[in-house]
C-alpha cells in the first residue's frame, strides 16, 4: 500500500493505482472519501450525462493525504478536449474541489479555467458525494460555453514583445506566480521560439501554452496547482 503513495510523489497514476492509496480510519465528525471512491464518483455522474472520459491522470502526496487529478473528456473544440480537474484530501487541508479547462491536444498541456472550485459540502458524516458531484458537474459543464469563449478570446488577442516579457517578468522576478524562478527562461523560450506552429502568433493563447509547457518540467501535484493558478494571473496581466 506505502509503495503506490511513494511512487506518486514522482509519477502520475492511473485509476487503478490510484486506488491502493491508504484511506486513515474517519471520526465523528471527519469521514475521508477514498481518492478512487471520488473518481469513479465523478466518472459516474458524467456518464449520466453523457459524457465520457477518453484519458485521465492522478497524483497524490507523499504521504497519500491530497489527490490530483486530470480527466480529458469527449468533448472539446478545434484543437482542445474538455477536462475537468478535481483535488481532493484526507486531512482537511483542502476540501474537495473541481475546476474545468482544456486539453490542448497538439502539445498535450492542461490549461484551466480558474482556480479549483470547493464542490459544496465538506466530508462530513452527512456528506453525499453523489449529490455534490451531480451538482459540480452541472455547474462545469456550463462553463464549457464560457470556456470556449476564453479561448478563443486569448487566441485573438496580440501581444506585443514587450508586453510578453513584462508578464513574463511580473510572473518570476516579481514572484506574482508562485512558480520555480527557473522556468523563466523555458516559458520566455517556448513563447519567442515555439516548438509547434500552432503558437507561432504573438497571442495571449500562445503564451499561456507557453508557461503550460514550461510547467510539465514540474512534478504533478506542483503542475496542477501551478497551471490553476495561471488563467488568474494572465486574465489580470
Amino acid at each position: 500500500m506505502g509503495e503506490s503513495t511513494l511512487i506518486a510523489s514522482t509519477a502520475k497514476l492511473t485509476r487503478q493505482q490510484l486506488a491502493a492509496v491508504v484511506t486513515p480510519l474517519g471520526t465523528a465528525t471527519h469521514r475521508p472519501v477514498p481518492h478512487a471512491e471520488i473518481v469513479e464518483a465523478l466518472v459516474e455522474t458524467l456518464s449520466f450525462r453523457h459524457i465520457g472520459v477518453v484519458q485521465e491522470e492522478y497524483a497524490v502526496s507523499r504521504d497519500g493525504m491530497k489527490m490530483f487529478g486530470v480527466l480529458d473528456l469527449d468533448t472539446g473544440m478545434p484543437g482542445c478536449r474538455f477536462s475537468i480537474g478535481i483535488r481532493n484530501a484526507h486531512d482537511k487541508s483542502m476540501r474537495l474541489a473541481a475546476v474545468v479547462g482544456v486539453r490542448v491536444l497538439v502539445c498535450e498541456n492542461m490549461a484551466f479555467s480558474g482556480d479549483f472550485q470547493p464542490v459544496l459540502a465538506k466530508h462530513s458524516k452527512h456528506f453525499s458525494l453523489q449529490n455534490a458531484l451531480s451538482i459540480g458537474v452541472d455547474q462545469m459543464q456550463r462553463n464549457f460555453n464560457p470556456m470556449r469563449k476564453q479561448v478563443e478570446s486569448w487566441q485573438q488577442s496580440q501581444l506585443t514583445d514587450v508586453v510578453a516579457k513584462l508578464v513574463i517578468y511580473r510572473a518570476f522576478i516579481e514572484g506574482e506566480l508562485e512558480v520555480p524562478k527557473a522556468l523563466a527562461r523555458p516559458v520566455h523560450d517556448l513563447y519567442f521560439s515555439p516548438q509547434h506552429e500552432e503558437f507561432q502568433s504573438r497571442t495571449l493563447w500562445s503564451l499561456s501554452n507557453a508557461f503550460t509547457s514550461a510547467f510539465k518540467q514540474l512534478e504533478p501535484i506542483p503542475q496542477f496547482k501551478a497551471t490553476a493558478k495561471l488563467a488568474g494571473f494572465l486574465e489580470s496581466a
